[in-house]
């Protein structure tokens, strides 16, 4: 029986974090509040920077568990594709 580690599921949750996060961020107009807005602006470049390396780091780690198809490595790749790809093609502003 598989059993995902720790670490994977802290990415797993980060992903989801970044993932929501960035969601809001399209949804909701965080500038509203100051607080919201000081708070958004200091946690956006992070958050990015979690999206687009952590699914490399997933698929490092997803190839050393040997491509296991019950690893929360291979989500949160999925996960963070569709996140990207959301942001390319359903931009708001555009």
């Amino acid at each position: 029986m598989y059993k995902n580690s720790r670490k994977s599921k802290i990415v797993l949750i980060l992903i989801v974090l970044a993932t929501g996060f960035w969601w809001l961020g399209q949804v909701i107009d965080v500038y509203r509040f100051a607080i919201a807005g000081v708070i958004f602006e200091m946690l956006w470049l992070p958050m990015l920077g979690v999206i687009f390396v952590l699914p490399i780091l997933s698929m490092i780690f997803w190839a050393k568990e040997k491509f296991n198809l019950k690893s929360f490595y291979l989500y949160s790749i999925l996960i963070a594709v569709s996140t990207i790809l959301s942001m390319v093609f359903f931009n708001p502003s555009s």
